[in-house]
């Protein structure tokens, strides 16, 4: 990069990008028209190519302005962590990691997954729900240093983000006490008699169990869908009906919630994939996670179903 390049002018033509106009950037920043016109041409000069153009009555960015303007949203999303990670290095050695979880993942074995960078003693972890696409949208602006989720990253060249699968857990079926004797007998086509409780379509593993329902030619009597897998374990447990959950979690959900296994499907499996910035220097507890390897306990069910919770 140049030697005159000035991450001031950047900044000006950050604001004209957003705004939609210099009129507007300089409104905003409480600056005249002709200053932040001629901060976007500096910068213009020093890049040696243009960033925006007119088109009638409007102003435009250029193919090299919304690469400009791409790589400006990555540069001042880590500008605003700077000062809270400076106060956190200065005060002690919290370790700090902002993680995304996708709302679809089975909560209980997210918890499993990150036992290891839970035992680091300067943790301070900062989780925040969501769906797929915006967090990965956080990720992008490195406001995230990680997703987990229930399925890879897209191919995406703006994303420029790599995945890894952390582990998978065959699905089995549970039911409330109320529920239990009638959907064991006949299983898996007791599915079509008893209610059934299902993860809405946001969720990876419903495109299979669809697949599998249809293979079996079982047309379920669905009770209730849920976007959230805690808020579906809520309505299992409270006698709604029987729901699938990763057969890695069913000793939890026995102890408890009640909820007794009644079948498995191991045709059926939920994944659970660590997603990060592959432009990044890796966070350091992502780089355990990454380490770690596949979750034993999640891959082989039969130790799922022989471990303490």
């Amino acid at each position: 990069m140049p030697q005159s390049f000035n991450y001031r002018h950047l900044y000006y033509f950050w604001v004209v990008a957003k705004e939609g106009g210099i009129a507007r950037a300089a409104q905003r920043l409480d600056m005249a028209v002709q200053t932040i016109s001629a901060q976007v041409r500096e910068l213009e000069k020093s890049l040696g190519v243009s960033l925006l153009r007119n088109e009638g009555r409007n102003l435009v960015l250029t193919d090299a302005g919304m690469a400009a303007l791409h790589e400006a949203d990555h540069i001042f999303a880590l500008g605003e962590l700077l000062p809270i990670r400076v106060r956190e290095a200065a005060v002690g050695q919290t370790l700090r990691l902002n993680l995304g979880i996708s709302d679809g993942i089975a909560k209980l074995a997210v918890h499993r997954l990150l036992r290891t960078v839970l035992e680091e003693p300067h943790l301070r972890l900062l989780c925040h729900e969501g769906e797929f696409q915006p967090l990965l949208g956080e990720l992008a602006l490195h406001k995230l240093d990680a997703v987990l989720a229930d399925r890879a990253a897209p191919t995406n060249p703006h994303l420029r983000a790599s995945s890894q699968l952390l582990g998978s857990s065959a699905i089995a079926w549970y039911a409330p006490p109320l529920w239990a004797e009638a959907a064991a007998h006949q299983f898996p086509h007791s599915l079509a008699v008893v209610p059934v409780l299902l993860p809405t379509h946001h969720a990876a593993v419903r495109a299979r169990m669809d697949h599998w329902l249809e293979q079996e030619r079982i047309r379920p009597r669905i009770a209730g869908e849920f976007e959230d897998s805690a808020l579906l374990s809520t309505f299992a447990t409270s006698g709604m009906g029987v729901m699938p959950a990763p057969i890695s979690l069913g000793n939890h959900l026995q102890q408890t919630f009640g909820l007794v296994q009644i079948g498995a499907t191991p045709e059926v499996s939920e994944e659970f994939h660590l997603i990060y910035s592959a432009r990044k220097v890796i966070h350091p507890l992502v780089t355990r996670l990454l380490e770690t390897g596949p979750q034993e306990r999640l891959l082989n069910p039969q130790a799922a179903l022989q471990a303490p919770p």
